[in-house]
Order: structure tokens, then C-alpha cells, then sequence
């Protein structure tokens, strides 16, 4: 299945959640889309509530099935928790990074950053927006890219970066310090039910 390219907004709506991180998909209309939406009263199944937990992470993070299939199976060798350590390792794709860094507004546009060949990791330059970041690698702009408006703008917005990552906003240089706790992760998502989703 490829990567969902409509309107994101749209889909923010019907899973109830900002995919964007920014609130303003749903601050003016918390209903689903569509000409029943303010009306609707459908209660979902128990399949249907973890299919879409699941799908609110997929779409949060703008990974596609099969990737986001393997990430899970690849997270349930991990010692812990299989949920959270799923969660953690969303968190650490390089666009996922690049985003929480504030080098761009959404993960979508991070994305693009990556794509584009603006990202370095550890001086060497990285175009896979799924690249698995390790603590202690440090993320920085090509030496031309510095001066990307799409980037300043996205800086001049941001007013919040994680613990778990440190940024030099005078040199646009962060470093990924060490594996987020689940606390520090998504509080909307019931990561369990995906978890049963899978487990079906």
C-alpha cells in the first residue's frame, strides 16, 4: 500500500487527532468530515477501535504498512514492552528527528528535507527519511542548506524541543542523546491496542 498523499487535515478529523502536531486541524471543526459529521454516533467494535489506534500512529509518523508492519515485528524482539518499544523506535527516524528538532513544522516537510539531501548525520550526508538514528549521533543542515527559509521559518514557530535530544539553535546542529520513555512519547496513542491489533 503506498504512503497516503490526500488531504491530511481531512484525516485528522475522521481518527481525531492532529497528525500535524499543530491542533489546528481540529481546533475549528472537532467532528469528522463529511455532511454527517457533526452528527454522527457510530460506536466502534473493539477490531474497529484498535484498527484505528493503529492507523493514528501510522499516519502520525507517514509510514507506510509494510514498514510500519516490520517496525512492529522488529520491536517485539526487543527486551521490554513490545508497544513501547515500538513507539521508540518510530521516534527514532531521521525525519521524525529532524522534526522534533523544529527544522521543519510538520514530519511531512522533514521528510522532504531528508529526501532533498539537506540532512547530515554525523557529517555524512543521509536522503532515507527512515534511517534509524543511534544516541550520541548528531544531526545537522548541509552547509548550504542553512539559509533554507522553509527551515528559519519552522525555527522561528518552534518553542519546544525534547529532553532526550539537545539543539544549537545558532548552528542548527542537534544531538540525539539518548532513547525517549514512553512518557515523553504520544500521550493519545493506547499503543496496547496495537499491540492486539497485531496479536489477532
Amino acid at each position: 500500500m503506498a504512503r497516503y498523499t490526500g488531504p491530511s487535515w481531512k484525516l485528522s478529523r475522521r481518527l481525531g487527532i492532529s497528525l500535524s502536531g499543530t491542533g489546528k486541524e481540529i481546533e475549528k471543526r472537532p467532528y469528522a468530515p463529511g455532511q454527517h459529521g457533526p452528527n454522527q454516533r457510530k460506536k466502534l467494535s473493539e477490531y474497529g477501535l484498535q484498527l484505528q489506534e493503529k492507523q493514528k500512529l501510522r499516519f502520525m509518523y507517514g509510514v507506510n504498512e509494510r514498514q510500519f508492519k516490520t517496525i512492529f515485528n522488529k520491536a517485539g524482539k526487543m527486551q521490554g514492552k513490545h508497544g513501547e518499544n515500538f513507539m521508540i523506535l518510530l521516534e527514532t527516524r531521521l525525519d521524525n528527528l529532524v522534526y522534533r528538532l523544529g527544522l521543519a513544522r510538520t514530519r511531512r516537510a522533514a521528510r522532504q528535507l531528508v529526501n532533498h539531501g539537506h540532512i547530515l548525520v554525523d557529517g555524512k550526508r543521509v536522503d532515507i527519511p527512515s534511517y534509524s538514528v543511534k544516541p550520541g549521533q548528531e544531526i545537522s543542515l548541509r552547509e548550504k542548506s542553512k539559509n533554507l527559509t522553509a527551515v528559519n521559518e519552522a525555527l522561528e514557530v518552534n518553542s519546544y524541543v525534547p529532553d532526550y535530544i539537545s539543539f544549537d539553535a545558532d548552528n542548527k546542529v542537534g544531538q540525539f542523546i539518548r532513547l525517549p520513555e514512553r512518557s515523553e512519547l504520544a500521550a493519545e496513542i493506547n499503543e496496547a491496542l496495537i499491540v492486539e491489533y497485531y496479536s489477532r
